[in-house]
Order: C-alpha cells, then sequence, then structure tokens
C-alpha cells in the first residue's frame, strides 16, 4: 500500500531517552538568527524562475495541487536531517539527484522532483536551491500562505539521507517530539510546521477515505486547521500524530495558541520554514538573499476547491 502522508512521512521514530537539547539549540538557532548578509545580489535568473514557477502553481488566483507538491518536497528534501549531520545532508537536492524518491515516505514526489531538476538544469542553478525556492514559492502563492526567507548558495548531493529522519503519522507524542528536538525545533517550532497540514488531504490512510482534508479549507492556508483538530468537523479527518501532538504537554499548549490567530501562526511558521530551508549550511556567508524575488503574498476572496495534495501525476 502505498501511503503518501502530510508534511513527512517514514518509518516509525524512536526514542528512548530525551537528554538536555539546550546547548545543541542555542548554537544551531544562532545561525538562523544571524544575518550575515550573503555576498552579492540575487542572480535576476531568479526573476525569471519565479515567473515560471507562478505559471506553474497559480491557477485562476489559486495555488494548484503541483505547488503542494514543491511544498511536500522542500519538507521532504530538507527536513530527512537533524543537528549532528552538520553541514552535511538537509537541503541538498538529493530528493532529485539520487534514488530518494523511491522510499515509502517519498510516494508521488518523483514528477515533482524531475520537473525541478529539468528547470535548475535549464537555468544553470542548483538543485538544492531550486527545490527550496520552488517551496517558499509555493507556500506565498497559496492564498494566506507568507513570504519565508530564502537564501541561494546551497551544495548539491546525490547521497541520499540515512533512513528514519522523517516522522511516522502513527508515532507516538513523545517520540515526534523527539524528532523535531534533534532537528532544533522547540515546541513552538513544531506546532507551527504542523499548520502546513491546513492544504493537505491524506491517502493510504486506513482510518479515511482518500482524499480526506485536514481542515474544511484545504485550498487556503489558513489556521482553521488548528480548530479543527481540536473539534474536527463532519468531513475533516485528523492525523493521529496531529490528534496527538495538539494535546502533548508544551506542543499543545502552542498548539491551542494559533487557533483563530493567523497573524501569529504565519510569523512563527515563515521562521521555522526558514529554519528547515537552512538545514544542512554552515552559515549563510557566501550565500545570497534572493526572498525578493518570491512573489508577493497571494490573497484570494473566493472559496478556493480542495485538491489533492499529495496525489501522484501521472
Amino acid at each position: 500500500m502505498r501511503v503518501t502522508n502530510v508534511l513527512f512521512l517514514a518509518a516509525t521514530a524512536s526514542a528512548l531517552s530525551f537528554p538536555d537539547l539546550s546547548p545543541v539549540t542555542d548554537r544551531f538557532n544562532d545561525l538562523f538568527r544571524r544575518k550575515d548578509g550573503g555576498n552579492g545580489n540575487c542572480d535576476p535568473k531568479w526573476n525569471d524562475i519565479s515567473k515560471i514557477l507562478t505559471a506553474k502553481f497559480l491557477s485562476g488566483g489559486e495555488c494548484n495541487d503541483d505547488a503542494r507538491a514543491a511544498i511536500r518536497a522542500v519538507f521532504h528534501d530538507c527536513g530527512a536531517w537533524e543537528t549532528k549531520l552538520g553541514a552535511t545532508g538537509g537541503c541538498d537536492g538529493s530528493l532529485a539527484l539520487s534514488g530518494e524518491v523511491s522510499r515509502p515516505e517519498n510516494g508521488g514526489l518523483a514528477p515533482i522532483a524531475a520537473y525541478l531538476k529539468s528547470l535548475a538544469q535549464q537555468k544553470g542553478v542548483g538543485v538544492a536551491d531550486m527545490i527550496v525556492f520552488a517551496g517558499s514559492h509555493a507556500i506565498v502563492t497559496c492564498p494566506g500562505g507568507p513570504r519565508v526567507q530564502t537564501w541561494i548558495g546551497r551544495k548539491d548531493s546525490s547521497t541520499p539521507p540515512p533512513g528514519g529522519l522523517l516522522p511516522d503519522v502513527h508515532a507516538p507524542a513523545a517520540d515526534l517530539f523527539k524528532l523535531f528536538q534533534n532537528k532544533g525545533y522547540d515546541a513552538v517550532g513544531l506546532a507551527a510546521l504542523l499548520g502546513a497540514h491546513s492544504t493537505s488531504k491524506a491517502f493510504g490512510q486506513s482510518e479515511a477515505p482518500a482524499g480526506t482534508a485536514q481542515d474544511s479549507t484545504p485550498g487556503k492556508w489558513d489556521v482553521k486547521y488548528y480548530a479543527e483538530t481540536l473539534n474536527p468537523p463532519q468531513g475533516v479527518f485528523v492525523f493521529p500524530s496531529d490528534d496527538k501532538l495538539s494535546k502533548f504537554n508544551d506542543v499543545g499548549k502552542e498548539f491551542k495558541g494559533f487557533v483563530n490567530n493567523q497573524g501569529k501562526w504565519s510569523g512563527k511558521f515563515a521562521d521555522a520554514m526558514a529554519k528547515m530551508e537552512l538545514f544542512g549550511v554552515a552559515s549563510t556567508s557566501g550565500m545570497v538573499d534572493c526572498t525578493n524575488a518570491l512573489p508577493q503574498s497571494t490573497q484570494s476572496k473566493r472559496e478556493m476547491k480542495g485538491f489533492n495534495m499529495f496525489k501522484p501525476r501521472h
């Protein structure tokens, strides 16, 4: 059975102990607090790439399922990482440059990975940078989505990451939190990242029909997900992992703090996503900030139609 899921999906995470990670986390967070400034200006080719991606990701004022695939791709390329890997792995393009897309957790990502690899080669840019830029682009293309600070200048790699670094939808909340602590996140960051399920749908889950959404407005980047995870209306499927984390210690407290608070969530999500997009990067010194090549925030007054975030395209 092919299982496609949420932000990430992998074999069950295991965690037997919870050491004090604050020194590691403090050093890790310092990278993302620094403004190294980068070198030079963003290459104009990223403006051209942005126009191409807008045409691919935006349909009638709505972000489409190609955009959803790009968001999932950046989570899967960058997110298969933990702090002990340092400046290796993470956002390195291996999703598209190795056999990584054949892993069960990456089911359905082969088409978007191939497209982004081809576009990167056509434009003479790195595949890792393309996956990150496309993910940031897709997020802000979705109505209500924030702009994520996006750096360019990563090193590509054809070496796939170790297994077990992506979470399992059925794992215990404590294991999932530990997994994200090992990536440098606290309860706020994890709770914020979960909100990307606002646009997701479930496939391959025995508990729900294929295509069941995780909130009642699956086409919008909004905070209905948080309230509806806690009190799901008819037709909304809550992933077991989301249900557990929404009630788990400090993660649950932060989760509830995003209910009906779009502004707070947008800022915290953008911070958490910007951190993920630098997984495997030792320093932004020598990189270039290309955030301004992304579109401005997309707004829509219309109710967006839901569609399959993870359905493979043939």
